[in-house]
């Protein structure tokens, strides 16, 4: 059973871990590190990183990248910008590492994602497409199915 003090702090760290959660959400496309997080709710970083796992199943930067997969796959429906303006439209400041990330959340590069999005959403209204192709946490993406020539 945990003491009185022990609950009102883990419920003050819950508040503040949702306040970080939040503040990404909002600042996705800023460059954030969990250092400048950590600052802004006076917590170390390796505290608020062990502490928003407990919390969330991810740590900090899982969270942060899933959040920019789901705009820039936002924005690549859409089909009016390039992978990479789309990739330094969302905060990514490396092609290789969005494109990386990309591929392991949604299970095909965003180039491809971009042409079969455009063909597969164009009938549906948007909030539609957007929860039918949500990326998938935590490297939850099938493989794809090796090529037989």
């Amino acid at each position: 059973m945990t003491s009185p003090p022990a609950t009102s702090q883990r419920l003050r760290d819950l508040a503040l871990l949702r306040r970080v959660r939040d503040r990404m959400d909002r600042e996705f496309a800023q460059p954030l590190d969990v250092e400048a997080l950590a600052r802004g709710v006076n917590m170390s970083a390796g505290h608020l990183s062990r502490q928003f796992r407990l919390a969330y199943g991810e740590s900090p930067y899982a969270y942060l990248m899933t959040r920019r997969i789901e705009r820039a796959m936002a924005l690549l429906r859409r089909g009016d910008l390039s992978v990479t303006e789309v990739c330094f439209a969302v905060g990514c400041s490396s092609l290789g590492t969005f494109s990386s990330r990309f591929t392991e959340l949604v299970g095909v590069p965003p180039s491809v994602y971009r042409r079969e999005a455009l063909q597969a959403t164009a009938e549906l209204p948007a909030c539609v497409a957007k929860q039918v192709t949500r990326p998938i946490r935590n490297r939850e993406a099938p493989a794809p199915e090796p090529q037989l020539l």
